[in-house]
Order: structure tokens, then C-alpha cells, then sequence
């Protein structure tokens, strides 16, 4: 098992996290409730545990007009799933940019936007782990607003505090698309930077500086390595999977191997103490995304392994892409943490490890990304 940070302390905060769960009570879950008598332990786990998915789309459109004409059933499907919170995850290179301040302008759009999501849902961001502990106990869903990609900053450092001060405390460095000031290799795209550039390392040491969780997902093993030498915290790559784990479709498996992780790199970022969120893709059953789970915790350890779904809790009511978080599988009866929290169980995974990996091991390292350097 790897424990080892290079350049903090490891803090006693598992143990807080579990302890802290046994006061806490459960979220109304209607029809979603699993049935106890099949396994106590099952939703034991969600309750005690603060679950979270650490990538979860919530895509509005770039139209105010198109916004208004959507709903959008944030909180019921929060409260269906068993899950706390989730990383409210937003981008804005799609569709492609194609000038100067159209990053930026889709930012305000779009926060402004989820502002009104929110407030409708009644739905508070988090802006530090007191936060989450303090909705978990009060039964409130809550959500940490993040962002896929630093489009919006372009030349400007100084959009980060702007973001900071909107409520974001997550942030993917890369994204599909560059961006108008370039940050840093791709890791779908050949490389051209040699890693991170400057203005990439200039942005990981002002979110190190503000309290932001830098999340690494799309950079280069290259662009990885330069962010751990010089991120004074801990980061996260929150959807991918290891390179071994390619379940049964082929032409799935293709499209998406660039962007999974070697093992060789997911020693690197667990022996930095980062962590590893595994995503749904390529799973085509609860079983085989737990066994996936599992294949990272062999290589990681249990301390840096997370949920990263990469799937909407709550797409639009239009929209025609993405599945929902709690129909991530066919026949999928139950929420999506009562769910996985019985693969776990099936497969040999302990009530205290499956509290590390629903949410423990992200809010250890939240808290102290969050935390002003």
C-alpha cells in the first residue's frame, strides 16, 4: 500500500471522517431505499459515509434563452443516488473556440446559470470541508463547483481569484481543446509543450495559493509529473482508469485508451499522495466497475483511490447525450452509491475501505487543497 506524501504530512483524517459519520443520518430515499434485510452493512455504509462523485457533468447551454426552457432535477436525483455531494463539473471548449474572450464569456454565462440551478434546487456550494460536513449532518445534498479545463483564464491569472470567489474549488487544468493561452499537453493530442508551460505552472501555484483542487485528468504523464514538482498540495485525476482494464467492447476500449493511466503512473501520483478517480466507462455491469475500483487500489493503495463517474446526476430535459448517474447500468434499480456500495461488499472490499473510497479520500486531500497556502 503506498502512504507516502512527499511534501506534507499525512493528516489523521480518515479516522475523522469515519467517526463523524456514525452522527450522521441518512438522506429520504423513497423508492431508491435498498433493502436492508439483504445486507445491513449496505446502508449502513451510505450513511455513515459521505459519498461523492469527484466528476459530474452539469452542462447548461451558452443561451440564457435555451436555459430557461430546461429543468433540471438536481436535488431528487441527488437525494435517489446516496451520494453527499458530487463535483458539479462544467466545460466551455465545446463547441470549439474560436476567438479571444469567448472562454471567458462562457464562464459568467454558465456560473450565473448554475447560480440560478442552485438557488431553484436549494443547493449550496461548498467552499471547504466544514461545509459538507455541516449539510451532510443537516441531510442537505451539497455540490463543490468545478471546472474541466482553464479555458477561461487566456492571459489572465487573475480570472483564478475571480473563479474563486464564484465558488470554485476544483479545477481541471486541461480539457479536449486547448485554450487560447496554451497551459499544457494534451494527452489525446500529440505532444507540443514538453509537459506544462509556464502560464500551466503559473496557474497550479496561484490555485495552490487561493485553495483550489488541482485535478489533473487530461494533462500528458509529462504535464502530471511537472504539476506534482511544483504543486505545494495534493492533486487528483478524477475520471480515468488503469490501461489493463479494457472490459469487452473493443471499439470502446480504442477510443478511450489514451486516456487511461499506466500503473507505473498511478504510483506516481498516489506516491505524491495524490488520488485516482475511476470512472464508469468501460464497465458494463456494478460488478465489473467495483473490480476496475479494485484493480486501482492494487496498484494506488486504498488511501488514493476515489469515484469519478464522468456521467450527469441531472442532464437537461432535452438532453439527448450522457446517461444518468443512477442509471449508469441496464436494470439498475437502486441509487448509484447504494449501488456500488454492495459491488464493493460482493467482492471483498471492507465497510471501513469503502468509506475511503466513497468520500474519504477526497475530502482528505479537498481539505487540504482548500486550505489558503
Amino acid at each position: 500500500m503506498i502512504n507516502s506524501y512527499k511534501k506534507y504530512s499525512r493528516r489523521k483524517f480518515t479516522t475523522t471522517i469515519t467517526s463523524a459519520g456514525a452522527a450522521f443520518f441518512l438522506y429520504p430515499l423513497s423508492s431508491f431505499a435498498m433493502n436492508i434485510e439483504e445486507d445491513p452493512r449496505i446502508a449502513k455504509i451510505v450513511s455513515n459515509s459521505i459519498g461523492i462523485d469527484t466528476h459530474n457533468h452539469m452542462d447548461v447551454p451558452f443561451l440564457k434563452e435555451d436555459f430557461k426552457n430546461q429543468k433540471y432535477d438536481l436535488k431528487e436525483e441527488l437525494n435517489k443516488s446516496g451520494l453527499s455531494a458530487i463535483c458539479l463539473t462544467f466545460c466551455v471548449d465545446r463547441p470549439k473556440l474560436n476567438n479571444k474572450g469567448y472562454a471567458y464569456e462562457r464562464f459568467i454565462i454558465i456560473l450565473d446559470e448554475l447560480d440560478e440551478l442552485l438557488k431553484s434546487n436549494n443547493i449550496n456550494r461548498a467552499l471547504n470541508f466544514t461545509d459538507i460536513k455541516t449539510a451532510h449532518k443537516e441531510k442537505h445534498p451539497i455540490v463543490i463547483q468545478s471546472v474541466e479545463g482553464g479555458h477561461f483564464i487566456e492571459d489572465k491569472i487573475e480570472r483564478l481569484e475571480l473563479a474563486y470567489n464564484r465558488g470554485v474549488r476544483h479545477l481541471g487544468l486541461l480539457h479536449d481543446n486547448p485554450s487560447y493561452t496554451p497551459l499544457g499537453d494534451i494527452y489525446t493530442d500529440p505532444p507540443k509543450y514538453n509537459g506544462l508551460t509556464e502560464m500551466g505552472i503559473n496557474t497550479i501555484k496561484e490555485c495552490n495559493r487561493l485553495g483550489i483542487l488541482v485535478d489533473l485528468t487530461h494533462c500528458s504523464n509529462k504535464g502530471i509529473n511537472d504539476a506534482i514538482k511544483v504543486s505545494n498540495k495534493p492533486i487528483i485525476i478524477s475520471h480515468t482508469g488503469l490501461n489493463t482494464q479494457l472490459g469487452n467492447n473493443e471499439k470502446m476500449a480504442k477510443m478511450m485508451l489514451p486516456r487511461l493511466i499506466s500503473k507505473e503512473q498511478a504510483k506516481i501520483v498516489a506516491s505524491a499522495g495524490g488520488i485516482l478517480g475511476v470512472w464508469t466507462h468501460l464497465s458494463e455491469s456494478p460488478t465489473e466497475y467495483a473490480q476496475n475500483i479494485l484493480a486501482m487500489v492494487e496498484v494506488a493503495g486504498i488511501d488514493h483511490v476515489c469515484i469519478g463517474t464522468d456521467t450527469k446526476i441531472a442532464p437537461s430535459s432535452n438532453d439527448k447525450f450522457g446517461g444518468k448517474t443512477n442509471q449508469a447500468w441496464e436494470n439498475t434499480k437502486q441509487g448509484f452509491y447504494y449501488t456500488l456500495v454492495k459491488s464493493l461488499l460482493d467482492i471483498g472490499f471492507k465497510e471501513d475501505e469503502i468509506a475511503k473510497i466513497g468520500g474519504g479520500n477526497y475530502f482528505r486531500v479537498f481539505d487540504i487543497a482548500t486550505k489558503k497556502s
